[in-house]
C-alpha cells in the first residue's frame, strides 16, 4: 500500500478493534515506562527493556492479524508472544543496541565539537535509516515465521530500497504521532499510537489480497 493507503487502513483497524488495541498497547506502554522510570534511579534495570522485543512482536502480531483477516482476539497476544518471543527478542536486543550506540556516538561527537559534528550527524542519519528499516522489518519477521530472520531482514532492505521515499514519509509521520502523543502528557502514548503505527507499518510492508486470492506485493 501507499503510505496514505496504510495510514487510512490503519485508522479503520484502530476503529474496530479499539479496545483490543488499547488494552495491549497500554500493556506494552506501561511496561516500558515502568521500567524507564526506575532506571533513572537504579540503570542496571534499563537491561529489562529486552524484554520488551517479545511484547511489540506479540503486538505486531495482533497488527498483522488485523491487516490480514479485519478480526483480532485478545488471545491472539498470548499466541504471539508463544510463536514470536525468540525474533523479538532479537529484534528488540538490536534495536536497542543500535539505538544505544547511536545515542552514545551523537552525544560524544558532538561534544568534541568542530568537524567531529559531521560524525555525530553520520550517527544519527544511520540511526534514523535503521528506524525506518523497523517499519518493514518487523511485520516482515511476524508474518515470515517460517523464513530465516536474515533472509527476511534481506528482503526489509530491498523493500526499503525500493520505495526509499515512502519509507522515511512513513517514518516520519508516525513519529509525528507518537511525539505529539507524548507532548500531550503520555495519555495518547499509553493507548493507541503505538498499536496505530504497528498497524500502519503492517498495511505498508506487507501483501494484500487481491480478487481471487492472488497476493500483491507493495510495489
Amino acid at each position: 500500500m501507499s503510505v496514505v493507503e496504510s495510514l487510512r487502513s490503519a485508522v479503520r483497524d484502530l476503529y474496530q478493534q479499539s479496545w483490543r488495541l488499547l488494552v495491549l498497547n497500554s500493556a506494552l506502554s506501561i511496561f516500558v515506562l515502568v521500567v524507564v522510570g526506575i532506571g533513572l534511579w537504579f540503570w542496571p534495570v534499563l537491561l529489562l527493556l529486552v524484554l520488551a522485543g517479545p511484547f511489540a512482536a506479540a503486538l505486531m502480531h495482533c497488527a498483522v492479524t488485523v491487516a490480514q483477516t479485519d478480526e483480532l482476539r485478545l488471545r491472539d497476544a498470548v499466541t504471539g508472544i508463544r510463536l514470536h518471543w525468540q525474533r523479538g527478542l532479537v529484534l528488540g536486543v538490536c534495536a536497542l543496541a543500535v539505538g544505544a550506540a547511536a545515542a552514545f556516538a551523537v552525544a560524544f561527537y558532538a561534544e568534541i565539537g568542530g568537524w567531529w559534528w559531521s560524525l555525530a550527524l553520520i550517527a544519527l542519519y544511520v540511526a534514523g535509516l535503521f528506524g525506518v528499516l523497523q517499519l518493514l522489518l518487523w511485520p516482515l519477521a511476524i508474518f515470515e515465521l517460517d523464513r530465516p530472520l536474515v533472509e527476511v531482514a534481506r528482503d526489509a532492505v530491498l523493500g526499503l530500497l525500493r520505495r526509499p521515499a515512502a519509507g522515511s514519509a512513513l517514518a516520519l509521520v508516525l513519529l509525528a504521532i507518537n511525539v505529539v502523543g507524548l507532548a500531550a502528557g503520555l495519555v495518547p502514548f499509553l493507548t493507541l499510537t503505538v498499536a496505530y503505527s504497528f498497524l500502519a507499518a503492517a498495511h505498508f510492508a506487507l501483501p494484500r489480497s487481491e480478487p481471487g486470492g492472488t497476493t500483491a506485493w507493495p510495489a
